[in-house]
């Protein structure tokens, strides 16, 4: 009773009521509390205002968490109907044992829901904080995915590493990004090393991971450490599959070996996969056939799919297409598209593409401009290749007039060509002596906005050294050097020629140094010019020094050069020495061979 009056209790009311509602308002201040310890909880994981706080009792929470508090106040709110019958005349000089049982019954009662209350508040904060957590993680994955596709490895590996120290490890689909961003950059050695923390630190590698690795190396022509870390597999719990295997035959394909190393890893792979080749590989079998002129091997694959009655797809026809193409077998090409479009096949770009190559080789471009409606017509967007191999096409026919029509139409329809067409264009127009319309064009390249490169300079050096303007064709070399271009060796020898044709040996011994000192060998053609240029000058000692030189150099022991030596020697009357130094040269050229 003291405890009562001394928290305000009034002592008219009968003290087991006076008790109850001290009980009440204790667990009111309790419940009160815990809402201020949500709300902050709340407010730090959403990020709510810093100003949010709670006012006149009432807490700025949201409609989820009043739900909350008042389950939880539900539950721990004493009241005396659960106890007492609702009597109005209700004596409090009734039997004493039974109020005080009652009380304890009721402490007893209110110490548990004290338990689930707090239990409820320790759930709700955990799951919270795990919510956040594992969202936080989930955006950490998403952007690491992200930053592999952009190729941005370093930022990728640096925030794996991060989520990995807070106790949180990526998936095998996240670090399967890593592993192929790595090997299509070409750095294998941390690929190598990403690979060895998985199978430490976990997720472990699968399928995906090995055949990805693989194909780095293959992508590379590191065939020995593709093929090593296949028998690796086969010594693990993760064997190869049909996808390693159709990788590895790619590679080897590609290198030239089609018999006897594949023929080891389909018996390998066989113990493991008792199924006949899928269309993968018999498509790159095929494929391989028709590069290396075997037209008989190609078909009999071909019929052999056929036979097996394997679902042939759209890849398999191309490869078909291509290597009657390739023979200049057109009718076949042909009636292998229209089989194509009877089983339901359609034909994508490419086997419009590798059609119109085979056409323009021909010199057939009215067939080359009626496969481009008929591709609008199907379905299928003409891409940049398409025009590309038209336009190519008509600059070797040397029309380079409808060659430039071509690109003005690409440009009326919102395709900006590459670099790589225009300066087709460029050269020719070089060549035809038209230098107004090739620098017109190039204006037209920056108008476009496609930078000029190395190529599009040296066609208009070439253009301007065939013409005898070597003062615009050193000009072209400074402005170059102002768009922020090095000169290659193609430049250089431009330039040398121009320099030694016009007497100028000093200048083109000068290109001649900074070749070297811009990490540049020279070739042939750079040592033909320079020996021609002092044959000119009567320097025979100096043209013999620059041959020796060239020899050393470990280039080809070409005839050019020594042509010129042997003929400038014939014009000055010394036909011994010519004789001499002719028998010399066969006698290194059998040396050479042997």
């Amino acid at each position: 009773m003291a405890l009562l009056i001394a928290c305000g209790e009034t002592s008219s009311l009968p003290y087991h009521i006076a008790l109850l509602r001290f009980l009440n308002g204790t667990f009111d201040t309790i419940k009160r509390d815990i809402s201020q310890i949500v709300v902050s909880i709340f407010c730090c994981q959403h990020k709510i205002h810093e100003n949010a706080r709670i006012c006149g009792g009432e807490s700025l929470l949201s409609s989820s968490f009043e739900d909350l508090l008042t389950t939880i106040g539900k539950k721990c709110q004493l009241s005396a109907q659960d106890y007492f019958p609702q009597k109005k005349n209700f004596d409090d000089g009734r039997d004493p044992h039974v109020v005080f049982n009652v009380l304890d019954t009721m402490l007893k009662d209110n110490l548990e829901r004290l338990k689930i209350m707090r239990e409820s508040i320790s759930f709700s904060k955990k799951g919270l904080l795990g919510l956040k957590f594992q969202d936080i993680h989930t955006e950490h994955i998403a952007v690491v995915r992200d930053l592999c596709l952009e190729g941005k490895l370093g930022a990728a590996l640096c925030l794996r590493r991060k989520m990995m120290q807070k106790g949180f490890v990526p998936d095998v689909f996240t670090h399967n990004y890593l592993v192929n961003g790595l090997c299509r950059s070409g750095d294998m050695e941390k690929a190598a090393w990403l690979i060895r923390e998985m199978l430490e630190m976990g997720p472990l590698p699968n399928h995906v991971t090995y055949n990805t690795f693989i194909k780095g190396y293959c992508l590379f022509d590191n065939i020995d450490k593709a093929l090593d870390l296949f028998s690796t597999m086969i010594n693990s719990a993760i064997r190869p599959n049909r996808v390693t295997w159709n990788i590895l035959v790619h590679a080897l394909c590609r290198k030239g070996i089609l018999e006897e190393d594949i023929m080891l890893l389909q018996e390998i792979l066989n113990d493991n996969d008792k199924e006949s080749p899928d269309v993968v590989t018999s498509t790159i079998f095929m494929d391989s056939y028709f590069k290396n002129g075997d037209m008989v091997q190609a078909l009999s694959v071909w019929d052999k799919m056929i036979q097996k009655c394997t679902e042939v797809d759209v890849v398999a026809y191309n490869v078909l297409i291509h290597g009657f193409c390739m023979s200049q077998d057109l009718k076949l090409a042909n009636r292998y598209v229209c089989e194509m479009l009877k089983k339901g096949l359609l034909p994508d770009v490419y086997t419009y593409n590798t059609l119109i190559g085979a056409l323009c080789k021909e010199g057939n471009f009215s067939e080359s401009y009626y496969i481009i409606k008929v591709m609008s017509k199907m379905g299928v967007i003409p891409d940049q290749i398409s025009y590309q191999l038209i336009i190519q096409g008509l600059c070797l026919k040397g029309d380079v007039v409808k060659a430039s029509e071509l690109l003005l139409f690409m440009l009326e329809n919102s395709m900006v060509p590459e670099p790589l067409v225009w300066n087709y264009i460029i050269y020719f127009y070089g060549r035809q002596g038209d230098l107004s319309s090739a620098f017109s064009l190039r204006d037209q390249m920056f108008a476009f906005g496609v930078p000029p490169n190395v190529f599009t300079y040296n066609a208009l050096i070439h253009a301007q050294v065939k013409r005898g303007d070597i003062e615009g064709a050193f000009s072209l070399r400074e402005e170059m050097l102002l768009y922020g271009l090095s000169p290659d060796v193609v430049t250089y020898n431009l330039l040398i020629g121009a320099a030694c044709n016009s007497g100028n040996l000093h200048f083109a011994l000068l290109l001649h140094d900074e070749m070297l000192s811009r990490g540049y060998k020279p070739d042939i053609i750079t040592y033909t010019e320079l020996i021609r240029g002092q044959c000119m000058k009567g320097n025979m000692k100096k043209a013999l020094k620059l041959f020796s030189c060239m020899r050393k150099s470990g280039l080809l022991n070409d005839h050019i050069p020594f042509q010129i030596i042997i003929k400038k020697y014939c014009k000055l009357g010394k036909r011994v020495i010519a004789s001499n130094l002719y028998q010399k040269w066969l006698a290194s050229k059998v040396d050479d061979n042997s």
